[in-house]
């Protein structure tokens, strides 16, 4: 697989993550929280499940099913909302409590990216574009290398944003309970949309 490709996928793949939405609004409140590497960890295994599924070639069997799409969508996005509420309703501070300590923390980041359909439509639409047909490793193969490029570069982003949050929030109580309602409404929001572009049609 020429490494031109897989540079090229993570420029873009970069790009993708750098936009803030709700695996950026789960890793502050995470972060406000000292809970960094659970959250950053279960971001991280939920897009590693999600690349093994594209590379077995289920993902292409649920973009192209009407029925499993909607299903992950919703499903995805009605967690979104109630973790928003939850986070709205008890907003981080540094250094606070966390309800389900590092494993409810991990397991709720393996939930938001993981259900997130709109990264197994990127993973869908964005990975086959960079593979080569005649290139010598079989398309699993490459699809699995991509992935594991886009999540080794989740893996080094969340953590940053987690302890950046918790860095720039630290002495600041009044202001980190504002960015955490600000991450929890974003969730919402996240959450409503994609629920709302699949019911709405």
């Amino acid at each position: 697989m020429p490494l031109g490709s897989i540079l090229a996928f993570w420029g873009v793949a970069a790009l993708l993550i750098a936009v803030p939405g709700a695996d950026w609004a789960f890793a502050i409140s995470a972060g406000l929280r000292r809970q960094v590497l659970p959250a950053a960890g279960g971001i991280v295994l939920g897009y590693l499940a999600m690349t093994l599924v594209v590379a077995a070639g289920l993902g292409v069997l649920v973009a192209s099913t009407p029925i499993a799409l909607l299903a992950l969508t919703v499903a995805g996005g009605l967690y979104l909302i109630w973790l928003g509420f939850k986070t709205v309703r008890h907003p981080s501070t540094p250094g606070g409590a966390s309800v389900g300590g590092r494993g409810g923390t991990l397991l709720e980041g393996m939930a938001v990216s993981g259900l997130n359909p709109k990264g197994l439509l990127v993973f869908v639409a964005l990975l086959p574009q960079f593979t080569d047909p005649a290139a010598r490793w079989p398309i699993p193969v490459q699809l699995a290398v991509l992935g594991l490029t886009f999540v080794g570069t989740c893996a080094m982003v969340y953590p940053c944003v987690g302890v950046g949050a918790q860095a720039l929030l630290r002495a600041r109580p009044a202001v980190s309970r504002v960015v955490s309602r600000i991450s929890g409404v974003s969730m919402i929001l996240v959450g409503t949309l994609l629920v709302a572009e699949r019911l709405v049609v």
